[in-house]
């Protein structure tokens, strides 16, 4: 009987360490230091079940991607805690656009663990430095045109993901997120106009880089959307049918 009872309180104390470990994403949305400007769109972007899906766990140490105003980057922060690190990046001209955001969001050391990083995409591969994971969330898109003349640089696209292949851990996380377009959409074409992305190309060109799929979530996706209108319409806006894709190196 005491064995038993032993073995009850170890199976017990197993699923309740489970439970807690897995608790953290939600904890991380309902943090009382996030703005409700980020919470008023928790529902249509479901950010706990995507970490828990691209596997961010306290401790780690994560590269936001074009993270823009930083709305994962502080998210992750709380997540990985004070052992861990998150490197909110941007190019610079994402940096011009969302720049004011971010410091308001950074403003007064509130997320001491995250780095603000403002550098060219091809300089990544060049960088010493070592992730346990990274995020690159509706931003794909971005990589495929150029457009001088509204300030949005040619960008090296393989140089690019490759930089952020050697950035991280082997084994490490990759999660792309991105709206779809319609299959067999010209990229260049439609990152530009609509903000979408042709999904079999997208991965096509980060296994060319040298990760490999490792799963795909439903999460986001919505059978509803046109997928030829922009991401920015009012209904829309974090709405649009997006892929889910978790990338291994």
């Amino acid at each position: 009987m005491k064995q038993l009872i032993n073995v009850t309180l170890m199976l017990s104390l197993l699923i309740c360490g489970t439970a807690a470990r897995a608790d953290v994403y939600e904890e991380a949305v309902v943090n009382e230091a996030r703005s409700e400007k980020d919470r008023e769109i928790d529902e249509r972007r479901k950010p706990a079940e995507i970490m828990r899906f691209f596997e961010i766990k306290p401790g780690m140490k994560v590269l936001d991607v074009f993270a823009g105003g930083g709305y994962y980057s502080e998210l992750i922060s709380y997540v990985v805690g004070e052992n861990g690190e998150v490197t909110l990046y941007n190019n610079a001209p994402w940096d011009k656009f969302v720049g004011k955001s971010v410091s308001e969001r950074l403003t007064g050391d509130r997320l001491p663990n995250v780095e603000r990083l403002v550098s060219t995409p091809e300089s990544l591969i060049d960088m010493d430095r070592q992730y346990d994971a990274a995020v690159f969330i509706l931003g794909m898109h971005d990589v495929y045109y150029a457009h001088p003349e509204d300030g949005w640089p040619e960008i090296d696209k393989q140089k690019f993901l490759r930089g952020i292949h050697h950035l991280l851990k082997d084994g490490a996380v990759f999660g792309v997120i991105d709206a779809n377009a319609v299959s067999g959409a010209d990229n260049a074409e439609v990152g530009k106009s609509l903000h979408r992305v042709d999904p079999k190309v997208m991965i096509d060109d980060i296994v060319a880089a040298g990760f490999k799929v490792d799963a795909q979530s439903e999460t986001l996706r919505n059978p509803g959307d046109d997928k030829v209108s922009s991401v920015f319409t009012p209904e829309n806006r974090y709405r649009t049918d997006r892929s889910v894709v978790k990338f291994r190196k």
